[in-house]
């Protein structure tokens, strides 16, 4: 029971960040709301890793994590600068 209310909780608060993302007035709120979105569904995954006893979903959580910060700092690289890394032609 206490899983389940924390899986429902869970998900409010991943919705609420996407009306927030959607909505964001700002860039910056927009990315934090998507920051955020990455983090509940690391805890969703991790969740449902305990809940079905597969300890692999601990593993598929960490990657999901790696790769969420990985890609917002690309984003973040990207609208700072225009690009992702070009090379200089001089």
């Amino acid at each position: 029971m206490m899983f389940l209310v924390a899986t429902i909780a869970l998900l409010v608060v991943v919705l609420l960040m996407l009306v927030r993302a959607f909505m964001g007035p700002t860039f910056v709120d927009r990315i934090l709301a998507i920051n955020g979105v990455g983090t509940a569904t690391v805890l969703l995954i991790a969740l449902l890793g305990f809940l079905t006893s597969r300890p692999e979903f601990l593993d598929i959580a960490l990657l999901y994590a790696l790769i969420n910060f990985v890609g917002m700092l690309a984003i973040l690289k990207f609208f700072r600068f225009g690009d992702l890394g070009e090379e200089d032609e001089g």
